[in-house]
């Protein structure tokens, strides 16, 4: 139920990997690794989970990942647009031990440093976009050189946005981010039906009063705001990527008030689940 630890493979005759991912779908897989990450999303549409948060994932976005930042993205099944994402995996020192503390790369580090947090760019600023789609082709020396420029390059771009608040990455106790990983875990799985506070509190062994309490101070939400954040970007996939009405949409996404549902996608998204179905179809 933890986040998978992955230990990132590293080509011989360089120091960082670089590589393609081609699915018919993102899948769940509930991940961290001590690499940093530059995740470019060249097609596909669907969910990302970064730490505390749950959002639209959509193509051209670029996220930079922090170490031990846990993350996975989902997405619908579409034969004629496969999934697929181009990365970019780099330890602190593949480059040799306190490379990014020289004053010339002042910028990157401090990019670096955000990325504990997680940046997403949506989308991502076309020079590095094309950096990342053409990484893997290039010889390992022009790899590492056209990385140090995409990273430059983001240092001093506008339109960065942290991802997810500092109160789950920053806690230092291993048993917190345990606790937290496992209930979100359970929620993917289960969010679309009714879900009680007991059930989630036991689930690590807590009272409901003590979980409710902990759950907030690490998530930066409420239970109940996080299971609407769940529910409503499953919504947001159900409208977009079918014909099905409303109300069936609101049932298969876990609300069993109609009037609840459009409410609280409203607070979420800004407009009616309708309107949103709308501005999808749109070129």
């Amino acid at each position: 139920m933890n986040p998978r630890h992955e230990r990132p493979g590293i080509p011989y005759g360089t120091t960082f990997s670089t590589f393609v991912l081609h699915e018919e779908s993102f899948d769940f897989s509930w991940h961290y690794h001590q690499a940093y990450e530059l995740a470019l999303i060249t097609q596909g549409r669907g969910t990302r989970y970064v730490g505390t948060t749950v959002e639209p994932l959509r193509t051209g976005d670029l996220l930079v990942l922090g170490p031990d930042l846990p993350h996975t993205f989902t997405s619908a099944q579409d034969p004629d647009h496969p999934a697929e994402a181009a990365c970019a995996q780099f330890p602190a020192d593949f480059l040799g031990p306190d490379f990014f503390a020289l004053p010339q790369f002042d910028q990157i580090a401090t990019l670096l440093d955000a990325s504990v947090h997680g940046i997403v760019y949506s989308p991502a600023p076309p020079p590095v976009r094309d950096i990342l789609a053409t990484l893997m082709d290039q010889p390992a020396a022009l790899q590492t050189a056209r990385l140090l420029e995409a990273l430059h390059l983001l240092a001093v771009a506008p339109g960065g946005v942290p991802i997810t608040g500092p109160g789950y990455i920053s806690a230092p106790d291993p048993a917190v981010r345990e606790r937290v990983d496992k209930v979100c875990r359970h929620l993917e799985q289960v969010h679309t039906r009714h879900v009680e506070l007991t059930e989630v509190a036991g689930l690590v062994h807590m009272a409901p009063t003590s979980f409710s309490r902990f759950f907030r101070r690490a998530m930066g939400r409420t239970l109940t705001e996080y299971l609407n954040q769940l529910r409503v970007e499953t919504a947001c996939r159900l409208l977009t990527n079918t014909n099905a009405p409303v109300i069936e949409i609101a049932a298969s996404s876990g609300y069993v008030n109609l009037s609840n549902f459009n409410r609280r996608f409203r607070e979420l998204k800004g407009m009616s689940p309708r309107d949103y179905r709308q501005a999808q179809l749109r070129p």
